[in-house]
């Protein structure tokens, strides 16, 4: 008995620790939660669905509790979120429910693509981060964007949505604040049409770690958001993610 709870912790912690480096650059960045975990599920062999119903699972958490976080600390901009929210909420449904009805064997490598596409995205965003701060006149359409590719890839609210809001000039620490916050009700979205189309098969040890690590994390991810320059985590999380995705999207092919 001892040995099997042994062995059980064995396997719960690296998810843990993957878990909270997710989360803390998430909540830190607006960005990377989804797309960290998925690349990781998706490399050891998980079909895309699944990979994705089990992180939107864990994503219900630790963007609840992020989203709590950034609130205390004055980091959202309710206008915004507004925006962002409903539209986000569709595209959720939408992509969810789009790869649920998709073949994994097929859908794999262009789910790897795309993830190897958002980290080369994130390089390139931390090399041209944006000095000037306006209000940003394009949301609504980065919402629901943001929600179907989230959804269908596993991660890219974050990528998509901020990164595109702080392109044009918006604020940072309110920009990543407001879309961690509004991406509560994007995952929970997102978690019900995929509990109700695949069941709880995404439930495992795995996703228990990432839970773990994610919610202890976030209140942390909350205070970072107001004191972290995001230049090089976002060229360095991009490096990863883009030699990650790469790397799966050979071992599909062969």
């Amino acid at each position: 008995m001892l040995n099997s709870g042994a062995d059980f912790l064995e396997i719960l912690l690296p998810f843990i620790a993957v878990g909270f480096l997710a989360q803390l650059i998430d909540g830190a960045l607006g960005m990377a939660f989804g797309v960290i975990s998925t690349t990781l599920f998706v490399t050891l062999g998980v079909p895309p669905a699944v990979a994705s119903a089990g992180v939107h699972t864990v994503e219900c958490f630790t963007t609840g509790v992020s989203g709590i976080s950034h609130i205390y600390h004055r980091n959202v901009d309710w206008k915004m979120l507004l925006r962002l929210a409903l539209p986000g909420v569709i595209g959720a449904i939408l992509g969810a429910y789009v790869l649920t009805q998709i073949d994994a064997a097929t859908v794999k490598p262009f789910v790897l693509a795309y993830l190897a596409s958002i980290g080369g995205y994130l390089i390139w965003r931390g090399i041209h981060y944006p000095p000037e701060h306006k209000p940003p006149r394009i949301v609504e359409p980065l919402g629901l964007a943001g929600g179907f590719l989230d959804a269908a890839g596993g991660g890219g609210w974050g990528p998509v949505v901020t990164g595109n809001l702080l392109v044009q000039g918006a604020e940072p620490r309110r920009t990543i604040g407001t879309v961690n916050t509004a991406e509560f009700l994007v995952t929970v979205s997102a978690s019900v049409t995929f509990i109700l189309s695949l069941g709880l098969q995404a439930f495992s040890a795995a996703t228990l770690g990432l839970l773990i690590g994610g919610v202890a994390a976030a209140p942390i991810a909350a205070v970072v958001a107001r004191r972290t320059r995001p230049k090089l985590l976002l060229v360095m999380v991009g490096i990863v993610l883009t030699i990650t995705s790469l790397y799966g999207i050979y071992r599909a092919i062969s």
